[in-house]
């Protein structure tokens, strides 16, 4: 505990300066002081709700969606408004000058904000963006131009002497969605009401590319179907070849799919929806692919399916990437263990056509193989791996294949390739689990003849985007006590060659009325029972007595794939519980992302099990604590976090949680969709008792003494955890005589979305956890 206290001096020493700011070269470790050296406290502006969700954000400036152009001259990114940080704009940096200036305003092209079509509101649903207004996406063409897509429609800026200047594409009353530029510039195309089109920008013709969707079949075309959507990363369902000759494009076939009725209640108006939905051990839509000819019309079939992997409905389509004027199939069957990519191309579309290059890629586990979008250079670069233990790049050269890093350390994302395959650069954990870098590595022979080379500062977190040439990048980095800040940098050095946005904390920073408050956290390890390392943060109030007993909220997500637990600038909303009095605790549990493949195979076949158990070790050390009131401690999470939740309270022991608040709770695994359950859990056929035990109805059924205080929130209009897992547990709960508290949110989807509402969110919780750990 010396180490967190002294944490919490060193911040006050840090950011106690005559105007309370903190400069921007200070590091955490040039901040460490003694106890005898503490600075008072003084007054502060208070970090109110409303606050925390007004504009402009209070992590200052965040450049979002950055690209380069193709010419490597211009950095283009979208940015929030000053006086509505959820509209964006299109910016750009002119890498020779150093100038910023606003390319795109998003209020010309779109006065009105235009209602959404339903298509658009679930693609903005699964990539996350569905608070956003204004430019949510922006594609470069080879030419120089920039195709934006506000409104349902498409413009295309062209750059030149004078400036841009903007040239509408579509006016239709349809949603134009899914836009792209083709490789070589000739042509923009989209998806309308189900059917691929193509607009060829030198004419302006319009053309469509695929059938017409047949809805009363359940039948479209070059669309993504929900579960690779929401659990693939695979957001399209076409693709252009490298030369624009050809273009892929998929049918999909939704009538083998059950159809789950659901209810889009609003504050007005109720919509039955006929969601398809494929729950866990049902069927799958039937994905088939088709290549067109763009200079001569003839359309070919792809055969990309495995007879000995059974029907087409358990089969995945999950990546095609242009490669060499065709294609690269990657396909994964049911259970998920396998993964097998190969290459086809013109005439016939079959994969002899790569005669010279008939190397697969596969990859096969015992339990889950993970996806990755990585695929590039000649010989390909890949990463996989997991069969090593964790991810690693790899090597396809013609002869076979070989690993080009190794260790106990996860690859997170290949980045750039050099034209002549000598070397290439990648994102990772190598220093450690909590901090994503930039490394470059030369290729050889063996995987030990060259160590990967650090190119990012330490101590903080990175994103990082490539240049064409791979000569500079732009990184934009974050640490527990500075904010996202993004540059260029040489990728020569990893040096910085100027700031696109320095976010530098001073008086002008958004956040400089509350910075003398602001809390760090302290990173530690504990053990989990089969002897793996977890790690946790805990976050102290900026009033600190060692003497007092706090309150202490325990901040759970706990599902696959994601991490919680890492160095970099610290959720708003756990300033604001620090600054309220709790003691904010944090731990990645087996199953999180990026610790390797065992860490998270512990979960298989029973999720709720090991996740909670390893909760409840961070529980255990929390209560330890002599600074925490062992009678006082809440636990919060949201989706997984919110099942997390509920499987916790009802597996820990009575008395061990004084509050909980389960937000669109996963609340019986067969209720999910196919692609995610079954790859943890098996199908429920095969997995009877796992489904059983992993539901949250399970362990209620068999609860002993009183239910923690619970508060249940849920949007209305969820269609990734559907509102029947709640309203489920709702009727389960009163037939058992337990009470429980409730709110939910017509309209809204998987995530609260608005300033209002996400105000009202938090209050509402705020209210719940103080009367239950603050008024005992």
């Amino acid at each position: 505990m010396d180490k967190i206290r002294a944490s919490v001096r060193a911040m006050l020493r840090q950011y106690l300066f005559p105007i309370l700011l903190l400069a921007a070269a200070c590091t955490a470790s040039q901040a460490q002081v003694t106890s005898e050296t503490q600075t008072p406290m003084v007054d502060q502006t208070p970090l109110t709700i409303e606050r925390l969700y007004a504009s402009p954000s209070l992590s200052g400036p965040r450049p979002q969606a950055v690209k380069y152009s193709p010419n490597g001259k211009r950095v283009t990114f979208l940015k929030a408004r000053e006086d509505d940080a959820s509209r964006f704009d299109l910016w750009q940096f002119d890498v020779a000058t150093g100038e910023q200036s606003m390319l795109v305003d998003s209020q010309i092209l779109e006065p009105e904000e235009a209602e959404l079509s339903e298509e658009e509101k679930a693609l903005r649903e699964r990539k996350r963006i569905a608070g956003r207004k204004g430019i949510v996406s922006y594609y470069w063409g080879a030419a120089g131009t920039i195709l934006v897509p506000i409104g349902g429609d498409l413009h295309l800026v062209t750059l030149g002497s004078d400036g841009p200047s903007a040239r509408q594409l579509t006016a239709t009353e349809a949603f134009e969605y899914d836009a792209k530029v083709s490789p070589g510039g000739r042509y923009v195309s989209f998806v309308r009401d189900g059917a691929v089109y193509a607009i060829d920008v030198d004419s302006g013709e319009e053309s469509r590319l695929t059938p017409l969707a047949e809805p009363e079949k359940a039948i479209s075309y070059g669309v993504a179907e929900f579960v690779a959507q929401e659990e693939m990363d695979r957001y399209t369902g076409y693709w252009w070849s490298e030369d624009d000759r050809y273009i892929a494009y998929t049918r999909v076939d939704e009538s083998t799919v059950d159809i789950i009725p659901r209810f889009d209640i609003a504050a007005d108006d109720v919509t039955v929806i006929n969601q398809r939905y494929p729950r866990a051990g049902r069927p799958n839509a039937i994905v088939d692919l088709f290549v067109r000819d763009m200079e001569t019309g003839e359309v070919n079939e792809i055969e990309w399916r495995r007879e000995d992997w059974g029907p087409a409905t358990d089969q995945y389509l999950v990546r095609v990437n242009a490669h060499r004027g065709g294609f690269i199939v990657q396909s994964v069957n049911r259970a998920q263990s396998e993964i097998f990519g190969r290459p086809i191309g013109a005439p016939d579309w079959a994969p002899s056509a790569f005669a010279h290059h008939q190397i697969t890629i596969s990859e096969k586990q015992d339990r889950w193989v993970n996806l990755n979008s990585d695929f590039m250079g000649s010989p390909w670069l890949w990463t996989t791996g997991e069969q090593t233990g964790y991810r690693h790049v790899q090597v396809y050269d013609g002869i076979g294949r070989r690993h080009l890093t190794e260790g106990e350390w996860a690859v997170d994302e290949l980045k750039y390739v050099a034209p002549d395959g000598k070397y290439f650069y990648f994102t990772g954990y190598m220093d450690t689990p909590l901090e994503r870098h930039l490394y470059r590595q030369n290729t050889g022979e063996r995987a030990d003849s060259y160590d990967p080379v650090l190119l990012t500062e330490r101590g903080k977190s990175w994103s990082i985007t490539m240049a064409p040439d791979g000569r500079s990048f732009v990184g934009t980095s974050s640490s527990p006590t500075q904010s996202a800040q993004t540059g260029l940098y040489r990728t020569e050095d990893g040096s910085l060659i100027t700031w696109i946005e320095e976010n530098k904390l001073d008086e002008t920073h958004p956040y400089a009325p509350y910075l003398a408050e602001h809390t760090v956290p302290e990173f530690g390890t504990l053990t989990a029972e089969d002897g793996q390392t977890l790690y946790y943060s805990v976050q102290l109030p900026p009033d600190f007595d060692p003497s007092r007993k706090y309150p202490a909220l325990v901040e759970v997500y706990g599902g696959p794939h994601a991490q919680m637990v890492d160095r970099d600038w610290e959720r708003m909303t756990d300033q604001f519980y620090s600054r309220q009095g709790y003691v904010v605790f944090r731990l990645d549990n087996r199953g999180s992302a990026n610790r390797g493949k065992k860490f998270e195979d512990a979960i298989y076949r029973q999720m709720g099990g090991p996740e909670v158990r390893d909760q409840l070790v961070g529980v255990d050390w929390l209560k330890s604590q002599p600074f925490v009131d062992a009678d006082r401690i809440g636990i919060q999470g949201w989706s997984y976090g919110g099942y997390m939740v509920l499987m916790t309270i009802l597996q820990a022991p009575e008395g061990t949680f004084a509050a909980a608040v389960a937000g669109a709770p996963v609340t019986d695994w067969s209720l999910y969709d196919t692609f995610y359950t079954e790859r943890y859990m098996d199908t429920p056929q095969d997995n009877p008792d796992g489904y059983e035990k992993s539901s949250v109805f399970y362990h209620l059924d068999r609860l002993q003494g009183e239910l923690t205080p619970l508060l249940l929130i849920h949007g209305m209009a969820d269609d990734n955890v559907t509102f029947d897992n709640t309203t489920r547990l709702m009727a389960e709960l009163q037939d058992k005589g337990l009470p429980f508290e409730l709110m939910t949110y017509p309209g809204e989807r998987h995530g609260i979305r608005g300033e209002t509402r996400l105000v009202h969110l938090m209050k509402t919780r705020m209210a719940f956890l103080d009367r239950k750990l603050k008024d005992k």
